[in-house]
């Protein structure tokens, strides 16, 4: 039994609805955390909704946050723990994801989704292992998880860009180059990457300005 994720909403500016991207938060935040980008973003992706759902569990090491699923060493939990909940995140967030394109009528094509730490890790371990492509993933700020089992479960490979600030206190920047070489040993043909120079853990403006060209070039804006 999948757990309902309430969410957060920008409907598209310009009343037309062509495409979605989906604001996945990381650890002990929530929806509202992200939907925010969506006010820089609009302007130049006028027929794009924007949704942010809240993660389904509440987080123990953040009381008024969310979590995909527990951190052993933040938490205490079991590494058992954490992979079940994992598992378990990734079904709620294959039926979220199924929910939106169709109450929405959208095509997989016409999804993005963009991730931020641990909603990275959800976005890396989830859209791959779905039956068809996403336009694409925005990676912020996290790893690619259990990259040993990839290549034998994934389903599809949309195009991934990963962005990484090189001073994260959080999720070391030695992350980015990890994901990227697991997602290649597994087949990908495109993943790009870049860089926020002297950023901690969070969404630089040039970061953002990289996302948001490749998300206007993959949901057909560019």
């Amino acid at each position: 039994m999948t757990r309902a994720l309430t969410a957060e909403r920008r409907e598209p500016l310009s009343g037309e609805l062509r495409s979605a991207v989906i604001f996945l938060h990381g650890y002990g935040a929530n929806g509202a955390d992200l939907i925010g980008l969506a006010d820089p973003l609009a302007e130049h992706m006028p027929d794009t909704l924007f949704i942010a759902p809240d993660a389904p569990e509440n987080c123990a090491g953040s009381p008024f946050g969310y979590q995909w699923f527990p951190i052993p060493w933040i938490d205490g939990s079991s590494e058992e723990e954490s992979e079940a909940g994992l598992y378990r995140a990734a079904d709620d967030l294959n039926a979220f994801l199924d929910g939106v394109m169709v109450d929405e009528d959208l095509l997989p094509e016409q999804v993005m989704v963009f991730g931020f730490s641990q909603g990275t890790m959800m976005a890396l371990h989830v859209l791959p292992r779905r039956e068809d492509a996403v336009a694409g993933i925005c990676a912020f700020s996290g790893r690619l998880l259990q990259p040993e089992l990839l290549a034998d479960e994934v389903q599809c490979s949309p195009p991934v860009l990963l962005v990484h600030g090189d001073a994260d206190e959080v999720v070391p920047i030695q992350s980015l180059p990890q994901a990227a070489e697991g997602l290649q040993a597994a087949g990908w043909e495109e993943v790009y990457a870049h860089v926020m120079k002297g950023t901690g853990h969070g969404i630089a403006p040039d970061g953002l300005s990289v996302a948001l060209a490749f998300m206007r070039d993959r949901l057909g804006y560019a």
